[in-house]
């Protein structure tokens, strides 16, 4: 349960460094300035859903996906321009969004990890004949 509020921690830092920056730089950005609204809204949804639906892989995948988007996004950004928007890396607001983004990466993967099934060895070696037992 620790590492779903690990993940929910950092994609709401995410969500809420990118309301700031909606309101203090992007609120007039056509394109970029309704995305990082969307990026707030799905930020504060995926924190709900990791600290409620605990019996499924689905938070953790949308945890760690919220995290890769959100990231590439602002390194495509920094490199070659997103929408007319060309990023640095510089600023409070640049390097938490970014630490926390990797934070839910690594969350959510690891979310999605311990929602799989637990296999003991015996499963395994008996997988085959137990997968097979219905043809009979």
């Amino acid at each position: 349960m620790w590492m779903r509020v690990v993940g929910a921690v950092a994609v709401l830092v995410s969500a809420f460094v990118h309301l700031y920056l909606w309101v203090e730089v992007f609120r007039g950005q056509p394109v970029v300035g309704p995305a990082f609204l969307l990026n707030v809204a799905a930020g504060v949804v995926i924190a709900a859903l990791l600290l409620l639906w605990r019996s499924s892989w689905v938070p953790g995948f949308l945890t760690a996906g919220f995290g890769v988007c959100t990231l590439g996004s602002f390194v495509v950004a920094a490199t070659v321009g997103l929408f007319g928007v060309h990023e640095h890396w510089r600023g409070w607001a640049v390097w938490t969004a970014a630490g926390a983004e990797v934070v839910a990466i690594v969350a959510g993967v690891l979310v999605m990890l311990a929602a799989l099934p637990a296999r003991s060895d015996r499963q395994v070696q008996d997988g085959p004949a137990v997968r097979g037992a219905h043809l009979h």
